[in-house]
């Protein structure tokens, strides 16, 4: 019989339960115990609904108090020296520390986890001696099957990927250092192994992501490492589980020692399933075979997927099948049982967690013989429904962006001319800016509420939102800030707030998602044709204008941000959507102009965490994304300074399209990974102007003075001080105020320090 099966389930909770609790953990309004009660209720809930859909294997220790790369971290001991020494499973108080940071110590470095936008955090390998201090792997398993009766799953992240996703010395482990560290840390999953067979796990799930990126060489370190725990507990069933993309190995891998193997039918390009018609499947193991979108939102075309899964089993025995997403449905919302606001047509085309776990249930009812005709005949009627409506077949978008595309798309005069024309702004030396928000305190979040609600009125709550624009705006003046933002205290997020404003996209109630830690992000939804309306961001941009002699700078996100941060309709290429959204943005960025607005950052956050995994596929990206980017910034005037921010280092390789975009001023996350991204400007040089991002705004330390100054003498020893900007990493809205601003005045104050070395009065 085919069997359905999940990789692992979203943490969040339906309403966001996990989010809170951890929230007033930290806040000390619960305590330890009562959180641990609360989580774990939470999690057999999402258990018990697995179970109840009919899913026949089921992930435990999916679960996480916060990352499941750093559970794994803290777990073998690899915990930075900075935090302690630790010879004992971490406290939840240690462990929050090294997520978040302290007084006197950084957070561990975050970073994205593969090409989504789900953050982990880096483990830290320098001067670690591996012990397992923590099997929580058999706790979980323990767990699920005396509350519920459920022999689950444990899904652990694989030896290899753990340590590839890791540094030593600032860098990724790779090389002999691999091979040396695999060797010391196998025999803590070989005691993990052990104590999960003797509980009686018939499967482990060992997730080995890198395998889809690995080169031909590495190949042997996973096959030695598969070896050494069949050795160790041959009772127990290993599935290697990979995702996001295509083997380039796929026969050396799906030979390798495991008793199956995990592969992603949606992400892949085809690419897997022609090596597996081409070269078949070793005839012993089993295919777990990711056939329903794990990162997106839409039904699936069942009839669709049945001719993926008859194709499947001309060379896959069906003992040997299972049926699965393409990957964690972490990156997914939970139901769409609570969105009692979207239009129907849009609802009904939509699939959260649930939705998917239901569907791989009546392929897999189906593949077995059951009759499910009713079940086909609605999701085929639903989308039929949501693909013929007028939302997805909207003629006037279809020819302005024709037309948009036939014309030159480039600023009227190179970067050396419009820096000239740009000396009318009167910027400083080492001119300091923040990257757009400010704190999004108790008291904004309580007038949205009660403004949603209806208990305020819209008058009223812009009144408030603009008394809180001048504040912020008073703020920045006296800590002697150049360039000024107004907060963006009407935006819940950055992308679902033009997501409200373009017409065919949507929001959703409850369709929030993990970005990282506690943080909670509601993509919005693009189902249709998306067109610009009317003015987003003119007004609340002109009024803060109007409160300071200083400049304001616009504040857009970019058509590729909104592309890899939104749910996007799976009928129409990407590149296609992104043209759409880059020409409606094109109307924003000229209305700002045109209403006075000289400076306009246009956000690309991220541009690099959508680069595809695979090498043959970054060129196209690339260059749709800026020709995406440069439909939204290229019709204003050479006096009009474009600016962009990216999140996140490793640049090195999309240097040449960074510089392609050809916005004026460019700000870039840097200190959280120590600097690393300055490396990148050391090997090219740019001609542009760039911010390094001098401090870290992900954890609620403030910086000292001098080390600020140190991150701006490193930035200097590589990049021309005319061309450079002094900034925070990211936007502010997650902090507290207090630390806020006087994690700003050290920021100016710092930059002022290095004025004053280099003689600058003014």
């Amino acid at each position: 019989m085919v069997k359905s099966s999940n990789q692992g389930y979203p943490r969040l909770g339906e309403k966001r339960e996990w989010k809170f609790l951890l929230e007033h953990l930290w806040s000390h309004k619960i305590d330890e115990a009562e959180f641990t009660a609360q989580t774990k209720a939470l999690r057999l809930a999402n258990l018990k609904k697995q179970q109840t859909a009919g899913v026949d294997l089921i992930p435990v220790a999916d679960y996480s108090n916060y990352d499941h790369v750093l559970d794994t971290a803290v777990a073998f001991g690899a915990v930075p020296q900075r935090f302690g020494k630790f010879t004992e499973k971490l406290s939840l108080a240690d462990y929050y520390s090294v997520a978040r940071g302290t007084k006197d110590a950084v957070a561990a470095e975050m970073t994205k986890w593969f090409n989504t936008n789900y953050h982990y955090i880096v483990p830290e390998l320098d001067h670690v001696q591996f012990k397992l201090l923590d099997n929580r792997w058999l706790t979980y398993y323990n767990e699920a099957k005396a509350a519920l009766g459920i022999d689950g799953k444990p899904v652990i992240l694989g030896p290899v990927s753990f340590l590839k996703l890791s540094k030593v010395n600032d860098e990724y482990v790779r090389g002999e250092l691999l091979a040396q560290l695999l060797d010391e840390l196998l025999p803590l999953y070989v005691q993990i192994f052990h104590e999960l067979a003797a509980a009686g796990a018939k499967w482990i799930q060992l997730d080995e992501p890198t395998l889809v990126t690995t080169d031909k060489a590495e190949l042997d370190l996973y096959r030695h490492a598969l070896e050494v725990l069949h050795e160790a507990a041959p009772e127990v069933n290993v599935l290697v589980q990979t995702y996001f993309a295509s083997l380039d190995y796929y026969t050396e891998i799906v030979n390798l020692p495991a008793e199956g193997f995990g592969l992603d039918f949606v992400h892949d390009h085809g690419e897997n399933l022609q090596a597996l018609q081409a070269h078949g499947f070793p005839e012993t193991k089993v295919l777990a075979a990711g056939i329903v979108d794990g990162r997106n939102i839409w039904r699936s075309d069942l009839t669709a997927k049945q001719t993926l899964i008859s194709q499947l089993r001309e060379k896959v025995a069906s003992a040997q099948l299972w049926l699965q997403p393409s990957n964690s449905l972490l990156h997914v919302p939970i139901t769409t049982a609570n969105e009692h606001k979207l239009d129907p047509v849009i609802k009904n085309g939509l699939a959260f967690a649930d939705q998917k776990l239901a569907e791989i249930v009546t392929l897999t009812k189906a593949a077995n013989g059951a009759d499910v005709t009713a079940d086909l005949q609605a999701s085929q009627a639903a989308l039929d429904q949501l693909n013929h409506s007028e939302h997805r077949n909207n003629p006037e978008v279809a020819q302005a962006v024709k037309a948009i595309l036939a014309a030159p798309t480039e600023r009227h005069s190179a970067y050396p001319e419009r820096v000239k024309a740009q000396k009318v702004l009167h910027l400083p030396l080492l001119p300091t800016t923040t990257i757009g928000s400010f704190p999004q305190s108790a008291e904004v979040r309580s007038h949205r509420k009660a403004w949603r609600k209806g208990d305020l009125s819209t008058a009223d709550y812009q009144a408030f939102l603009d008394q809180e624009a001048k504040r912020w705006l008073k703020i920045q003046e006296d800590l002697d800030i150049d360039v000024l933002v107004h907060g963006e205290f009407e935006r819940t997020d950055m992308v679902e707030y033009f997501g409200q404003k373009l017409k065919g996209f949507t929001t959703t109630q409850n369709g929030w998602v993990q970005s990282y830690g506690s943080r909670g992000v509601k993509p919005p939804v693009v189902f249709g044709d998306v067109q610009w309306t009317e003015p987003i961001t003119v007004r609340d941009t002109v009024f803060a204008q109007e409160q300071t002699d200083r400049l304001v700078k616009g504040m857009l996100t970019s058509a590729v941000t909104i592309i890899n941060w939104s749910f996007v309709r799976d009928d129409l290429a990407k590149n296609l959507v992104a043209d759409q959204i880059g020409l409606a943005l094109r109307h924003e960025v000229q209305a700002l102009e045109d209403a006075g607005i000289k400076i306009i950052q246009v956000d690309e956050p991220a541009l690099r965490e959508g680069l595809p995994l695979k090498p043959r596929y970054r060129a196209d990206y690339l260059a749709n994304a800026v020709k995406a980017f440069k439909i939204t910034t290229t019709g204003v005037k050479d006096e009009t300074q474009i600016h962009t921010h990216m999140c996140y280092s490793d640049f090195e390789d999309i240097l040449p399209a960074i510089s392609a975009l050809d916005a004026d001023v460019i700000s870039i996350e840097s200190s959280r990974s120590h600097g690393e991204s300055i490396k990148a400007f050391e090997q090219t040089k740019y001609d542009k102007q760039i911010g390094l991002g001098v401090y870290d705004i992900h954890s609620p330390r403030v910086p000292s003075v001098e080390e600020i100054e140190q991150n701006i003498d490193r930035a200097l020893q590589v990049i021309d001080v005319h061309q450079f900007w002094i900034n925070p990493d990211c936007g502010l809205k997650t902090r507290k105020e207090p630390e806020t601003i006087a994690a700003l005045r050290n920021m100016v104050q710092a930059r002022n320090q290095v004025c004053a070395k280099l003689g600058v009065t003014e």
